[in-house]
């Protein structure tokens, strides 16, 4: 049948219908790619951009932090909160496990407690003291981890992440939703106070698009389905007209029969000429008729 031929034609087109979808969808994938990539340059620039600040003109105590933040370097001045210190467990630097030194700052100019990370120390070994005094600290900003997943108990004055809703009940003042990586401090910490080692931040991550460039990705992606419409649309039609092939095929078949049956069949019967006619000799005149 018509339909069965044209299978093979469906099939082979089906086939490069498929290398352009996959060639049209890793296009995709690259401009996806590289939206985040420009992200994340164009974030960096802008990081490294903005200039050193005090935390209060940057993050203020009980403003949300956001991206534009994320990684600013920003000084506070102010008093380490030694009381309040605690060691964050389970941290490595290098190839050492150990802690990560978090002691509050209490901010002259607000009197909010900032949490900084003032360095790390290795597993086993007794937190430092911070340096008594008024203190400068410059660092990185960073937003705080948050509670830790799977909740463990702890040794007293350690914690598992740097959660800082957990810290509002326990520090008597506002507390800053962020916390600081120290870089330097001003005056340079001495003695047991300066066994840390600074902990470098992490790398700045953008969490966002390049829209262009993701724009141009999702035009890849409607490509390929453009694609795949088409070839169901030519295969539809290719059906359809198949159908109607094989539809006007049966019906001139069957007027072929009809009109040989007509050419064939017998013809009716055909009277001869005198056939129907009445003699007049058949039928004598009715007695005592006169004839002349």
């Amino acid at each position: 049948m018509l339909q069965t031929a044209l299978r093979p034609r469906w099939l082979a087109l089906l086939g490069l219908v498929a290398a352009i979808v996959v060639l049209f969808g890793w296009l995709g994938l690259w401009q996806l790619n590289v939206s985040q990539q420009k992200a994340q340059t164009e974030l960096l620039q802008q990081v490294e951009a903005a200039p050193e600040a005090p935390i209060d003109d940057v993050l203020p105590p009980q403003t949300s932090i956001t991206g534009a933040h994320v990684g600013r370097s920003v000084i506070a001045a102010g008093r380490y909160d030694a009381e309040n210190q605690v060691l964050v467990a389970g941290r490595r630097l290098g190839d050492q496990v150990g802690t990560w030194v978090l002691t509050p700052l209490v901010v002259d100019a607000t009197g909010a407690r900032l949490a900084i990370i003032r360095g790390f120390v290795p597993e086993g070994t007794s937190p430092p003291p911070p340096p008594p005094g008024p203190v400068t600290v410059t660092g990185t900003l960073q937003p705080q981890e948050g509670p830790p997943d799977q909740r463990q108990p702890m040794p007293e004055g350690q914690v598992q992440t740097v959660d800082l809703s957990s810290f509002v009940n326990t520090w008597p003042s506002d507390v800053y939703n962020a916390f600081v990586f120290a870089d330097t401090e001003t005056p340079p910490a001495t003695g047991a106070a300066a066994q840390v080692t600074p902990v470098p931040p992490p790398a700045v991550d953008p969490g966002g698009l390049n829209w262009r460039n993701f724009a141009y990705a999702i035009q890849w992606w409607i490509f390929a389905a453009f694609v795949v419409y088409v070839w169901w649309r030519l295969v539809r039609d290719d059906y359809r007209l198949s159908l109607e092939g094989e539809s006007h095929s049966e019906a001139g078949a069957e007027a072929g029969d009809t009109d040989q049956t007509t050419r064939t069949g017998e013809d009716p019967p055909v009277r001869d000429a005198g056939e129907g006619t009445t003699d007049p000799t058949d039928h004598p005149l009715p007695s005592g008729g006169n004839t002349r």
